[in-house]
């Protein structure tokens, strides 16, 4: 005898329909392991159903204890709650089912349940299951239905135990489709009502009221169904009746993200309408195995999506991914909005450019000047930190507010605005478009850390010398401005430091790009201008001014918080916990460089150190711009779910650009 079929007949033995719950569910789940074999060949598992078929069949007393053990297990086990609600969470609240999917990733399941979901997920835990299931012939599948569901069969049973009312002509699966059918038709409706949505919902789809007969028309089908004897025309009308309200209510439901675009994103709304959706797939996917003449397939397709949503419903990832797509986009969409203003296309706005980052580079000076000042009061590391991460948020929300550039913050701001770009490559013209974009995004970086660069080093070395009249010292101590020569050093971890700065020129546009949309989803500018307490503290005319203000504002205001909080924070924090990470932003330590040296004198010219620190600054300024610009870029694509491209065609397009006119990114052409 073949090994797989002693182990059969041994696992065989073993079925006993008396015995406790937990050894009722062990032994269903070693009959799968068994199925699964080495779990390699799909085909295999296949093979192994039809020979436990064939064991089964060629004894009828295991076949009846096989059925007396079934019809035990569907007393004991409700299955049609795990048709219904498998692979769903049972709030419908974002941060609630996270906590849920952290606590199955962290604590271990038991047999010992008679929750069907919990026991689903221990008996067909993987992908493999679905294949292998996806496999099994038609034949097969008839033979299973005619073991576990004969009518006849279960009749008798059934009445024996007091379970008879569903009556002897309807099968118990189809009242178990049928309910299941009934509890998804529920939380769709009950979705459908609440205030979160119902309200954001457009206008025709509320005046439509696809929801309030929702259930009016699942009555109808649900009699239908359960006729007897069938009446299969009206059962056909009430099926496509059914069918189609729910797709009214699909369609009504996705409305609210019109709403979205033009009010905001929720991550806890998305997730509802998400759920919602995916419960008006599964009603159609059970209405399926309810309409088909022949169950079998429709039923082994069923199987197989609940193995999909319970593996997708595990992953934390998969969930956060998902429901942060929409948010993702409209944060890749407002930077897209502001970044079209840093991007230079001619001259003209090239000397614009030029002139605002200077003017940043001047302010950066006086930055530079109050960060030493600051080192001079001798606070703790934490303190320390959060003053100077204060004192850069004012800094760069001056730089804002006089309307000039800081280079660094344009990369996270411009790449979404490129990525849009390239949903519209379609021909050879196009790419040469975007060439040019390319171009002119790659020069406005170059004038704005320039411009920036050429100006803090002559401001810092004007205010140490206003310092040096004033009070007869200069900016820096000697002894200190070594160390922040050695520290600024390319041969030392600098180039890292700059990486990793660059991550945090994107996080903050990412905070940013958030509380902008929060700012606009919660209404917070209608509230500032019409709110009645407001408007009595602030007066009318103050109030619609701080409104638009803040409207048009709250993005960089938030951005530069951001930023200059996490420049003055991480580096202490990271310390604290042993990481030793630092930042280095290209203006601000090209001013600390200049202090350092004049606060030497002429003697630093000759040190090898100044050299070293002064080939750091483009290295810190390239990693600055393409690290926070790599990462908003591709942020951008895929949130504008932006396919392969004609990547190398674009490549070799760029190229081409660089070889015949190399100027082009850096100075625009003059005109005509």
């Amino acid at each position: 005898m073949p090994a797989a079929a002693r182990d059969l007949s041994s696992l065989l033995s073993q079925l006993d329909p008396e015995a406790g719950l937990a050894q009722r569910h062990l032994w269903l789940i070693a009959l799968f392991d068994w199925i699964r074999g080495d779990g390699a060949a799909p085909e295999a598992a296949a093979g192994r159903v039809e020979l436990l078929l064939d064991a089964v069949d060629a004894r009828a007393e295991l076949s009846a204890r096989v059925r007396r053990w079934w019809l035990r297990f569907t007393r004991e086990v409700d299955l049609a709650a795990l048709l219904a609600d498998h692979g769903f969470a049972p709030r419908t609240a974002f941060l609630s089912e996270l906590a849920l999917r952290l606590r199955h990733k962290l604590l271990p399941g038991t047999p010992e349940t008679a929750d069907a979901s919990e026991l689903f997920r221990l008996v067909l835990p993987g992908d493999f299951d679905a294949r292998w299931i996806a496999r099994l012939p038609e034949r097969q599948l008839a033979r299973i239905g005619a073991l576990l569901g004969d009518a006849q069969a279960a009749a008798p049973a059934l009445a024996a135990t007091g379970e008879a009312g569903t009556g002897p002509e309807a099968p118990r699966w189809r009242h178990v489709l049928v309910d299941a059918v009934l509890y998804c038709t529920s939380q769709v409706a009950a979705t459908g009502f609440s205030p979160e949505l119902r309200l954001r919902m457009s206008a025709a789809a509320r005046d439509a009221r696809p929801f309030h007969a929702l259930m009016n028309d699942l009555e109808r089908l649900h009699h239908e169904l359960l006729r007897v004897p069938a009446d299969d025309a009206a059962l056909q009308a009430a099926f496509t009746a059914f069918r189609e309200r729910l797709e009214a209510c699909r369609a009504a439901s996705a409305t609210v993200y019109e709403h979205f675009e033009e009010n905001g994103i929720s991550v806890g709304l998305v997730f509802r309408l998400r759920q919602l959706r995916e419960r008006i797939l599964r009603i159609r996917e059970l209405l399926d195995c309810l309409i088909a003449p022949q169950p079998g397939p429709s039923v082994a397709r069923l199987l197989t999506r609940l193995i999909a949503a319970g593996s997708e419903r595990q992953s934390v990832r998969a969930l956060i991914a998902s429901n942060s797509s929409l948010l993702a986009a409209k944060v890749a969409e407002r930077s897209a909005e502001t970044g079209e203003h840093y991007i230079t296309r001619d001259r003209a706005a090239y000397g614009r450019m030029l002139r605002q980052a200077a003017g940043g580079g001047a302010m950066t000076g006086l930055t530079v000047l109050m960060k030493f000042a600051l080192l001079a009061l001798g606070l703790s590391a934490f303190w320390g930190g959060l003053a100077a991460g204060l004192m850069y948020a004012g800094s760069f929300i001056a730089i804002q507010l006089l309307h000039l550039t800081l280079a660094t913050k344009q990369p996270a701001m411009t790449a979404p605005a490129m990525a849009a770009k390239l949903r519209d490559l379609r021909d050879d013209a196009a790419i040469e478009d975007f060439v040019s974009e390319v171009t002119h995004l790659v020069r406005s970086q170059v004038a704005a850390v320039v411009g920036n660069v050429t100006v803090v080093v002559p401001a810092v070395l004007a205010l140490t010398g206003l310092l040096w009249l004033t009070l007869g010292r200069p900016m820096v101590e000697p002894a200190y401005a070594h160390k922040v020569l050695e520290g600024l050093s390319l041969a030392g971890p600098t180039a890292l430091f700059a990486a990793f700065t660059g991550v945090l020129l994107f996080a903050a546009s990412i905070v940013a790009g958030w509380v902008e949309n929060a700012f606009v989803l919660h209404r917070l500018d209608s509230a500032l201008r019409y709110n009645p307490r407001i408007v009595r503290l602030l007066g009318a005319a103050r109030a619609d001014r701080w409104a638009t203000f803040m409207r048009q504002n709250i993005s960089g205001l938030t951005s530069n918080t951001a930023l200059g909080l996490m420049l003055g924070l991480v580096p202490p924090v990271a310390a604290f916990f042993g990481l030793g990470l630092d930042v280095r932003h290209v203006t601000l330590s090209a001013g600390q460089i200049a202090a350092a040296a004049a606060a030497l004198g002429p003697a630093v010219l000759q040190s090898p150190a100044l050299g070293w620190a002064l080939a750091a600054i483009p290295v810190i300024g390239a990693l600055n711009v393409s690290v926070s610009f790599y990462l908003a870029f591709r942020l951008a694509l895929r949130a504008h779910n932006v396919g392969q491209v004609q990547r190398a065609r674009i490549r070799s397009a760029i190229w081409a650009r660089w070889r015949h006119r190399p100027l082009s990114f850096f100075v625009p052409a003059r005109a005509g």
